[in-house]
C-alpha cells in the first residue's frame, strides 16, 4: 500500500473466535482473514523473527503453544484509533495490527466476502 494514500478505516469487524474476522472497509471492500493467518502473520517483534527464520530455514523448530486444543481469538480490543490487539488461546497478545497492517494482510491474505 502506498503509504502517502490515506490511512484505512474498517468499518465494521465481525469476530469469530474459532474461524477469524470478517473486516469491511470504508471503500467498500470485505474480507476474512482465518484465525491461522491472523497468528501467523502477527505483527510482534517475536512472530517478524521467527517468520524470518522459517524463510532461511523451513525446518525452523516452531515454540510450542502454551494451550491445548485449537487454536482460536480470546479476545479483540481497540488500540486508540488506529489498531486492534488481537489476544489467541495461545497465549499470543502483543502483536498491534494497524489499520494499514490490517488492511495489507486482508490485500493479501483474506478470502472475499460476499460481494467484495
Amino acid at each position: 500500500m502506498d503509504p502517502t494514500t490515506p490511512e484505512p478505516r474498517p468499518q465494521h469487524l465481525d469476530v469469530n473466535r474459532e474461524k477469524g474476522m470478517t473486516v469491511r472497509w470504508d471503500d467498500g471492500l470485505e474480507r476474512f482473514l482465518s484465525v491461522a493467518d491472523l497468528r501467523r502473520n502477527s505483527p510482534s517483534a517475536d512472530a517478524k523473527q521467527l517468520r524470518e527464520q522459517l524463510a532461511r530455514n523451513p525446518l525452523t523448530v516452531l515454540p510450542a503453544a502454551k494451550a491445548s486444543g485449537p487454536l482460536a481469538i480470546a479476545g479483540v480490543e481497540p488500540v486508540g484509533h488506529y489498531a486492534l490487539r488481537i489476544r489467541f488461546t495461545d497465549g499470543h497478545d502483543t502483536g498491534i495490527y494497524s489499520w494499514r497492517y490490517l488492511r495489507a494482510l486482508c490485500d493479501s491474505h483474506g478470502k472475499p466476502v460476499g460481494n467484495g
